[in-house]
């Protein structure tokens, strides 16, 4: 069975030469600060720095998934490139630059690697454009964060994106970048250790509690980090839409939805793991290492095999649930 890893990441400078300098980019690198902290800015920075040719050198890529027993890669642009601050034409430049940049560092491994590119979730109006050239490019489908300012995924200008992911069948990553509790995580690095799992459940909590995934039953959604915090606590979502009406904006329990969408594996831990696996479903997990990132795993295989015995389900997670869900040819 083929090994395919869904969450691995491509920096491209030329993006952040494009952004660099433009109106709004002074006071995103200042929220950027607040929400980090200058330990964690400085330490990251060296981290990123040490490991730019695994970011940006297919031969490194490649090697890194032979030693990790990784057959196929999904490749999605730094979530540091969404510069959601930035305006229309700027914002047309990035996903531009993200979605043929990542395409071609995909074509120096056609057979190995495949890609995702980004849409402007800061003007819905031009997302259906973005995820089209994405598309046109050959791309698998796109990575969002979990909101834009002013934008969560429940707004109902997203309608019209919702809608053409579906109809493209393109798969839609959901791969946090900040987090609103600003100054509250500045430390110890938690504005990734906790914030990036917060994320991941407020975003997927609203496209669950506002209808998106009823509206829209053939959206392909993945959720980075194993969703957060969310599977572990659906008896408290579920327990909340029974006796609250207002949190009736969707069909069903929203436990239920959990199991429409897909999760990445990165979890860190044989328990989480195994409570992932127990809400979603083993058909709803699949492989990811946020390559090559410190906060990933250089060896993604390893906690699988040591939840899930040899046999169709493992199988189905380190690379048949991808293979399908992003439509992999052998």
């Amino acid at each position: 069975m083929k090994t395919v890893d869904v969450h691995a990441h491509v920096l491209l400078p030329e993006i952040e030469r494009a952004v660099a300098g433009m109106p709004g980019h002074a006071g995103h690198r200042e929220l950027d600060a607040l929400r980090n902290g200058p330990e964690s800015l400085e330490v990251s920075g060296r981290m990123v720095g040490e490991r730019i040719p695994r970011l940006t050198r297919v031969p490194a890529r490649l090697a890194d998934m032979d030693a990790a027993g990784i057959d196929a890669q999904i490749v999605s642009p730094s979530p540091s490139h969404y510069h959601y601050w930035a305006d229309r034409d700027l914002a047309r430049t990035v996903w531009t630059l993200a979605n043929e940049g990542t395409a071609a560092h995909c074509a120096q491994a056609p057979d190995r690697l495949h890609g995702l590119g980004l849409v402007p979730l800061q003007h819905p109006d031009l997302a259906v454009e973005a995820l089209d050239h994405a598309m046109a490019c050959g791309l698998k489908g796109v990575e969002i964060s979990s909101h834009a300012p002013g934008r969560e995924l429940s707004d109902p200008d997203l309608e019209p994106f919702w809608t053409r992911a579906e109809s493209h069948g393109a798969v839609v990553f959901v791969h946090p970048f900040g987090c609103t509790l600003d100054e509250r995580l500045d430390r110890w690095y938690l504005s990734n250790i906790v914030g990036q799992p917060v994320e991941n459940a407020v975003a997927l909590s609203h496209l669950i509690f506002s209808g998106v995934l009823d509206r829209h039953p053939a959206l392909k959604v993945v959720a980075a980090h194993g969703g957060g915090y969310l599977p572990a606590h659906l008896g408290r979502a579920d327990h909340g839409w029974r006796v609250r009406p207002e949190a009736r904006g969707c069909a069903e329990p929203p436990s239920s939805y959990v199991r429409r969408l897909w999760f990445d594996s990165l979890v860190h831990d044989a328990a989480a793991l195994r409570a992932l696996l127990g809400a979603a479903g083993t058909g709803r997990v699949v492989l990811g290492s946020d390559h090559p990132f410190d906060m990933g795993d250089d060896h993604p295989l390893d906690l699988i095999r040591d939840v899930l015995p040899p046999g169709p389900d493992r199988d189905a997670v380190t690379g048949g649930n991808a293979a399908a869900l992003f439509d992999l040819k052998d």
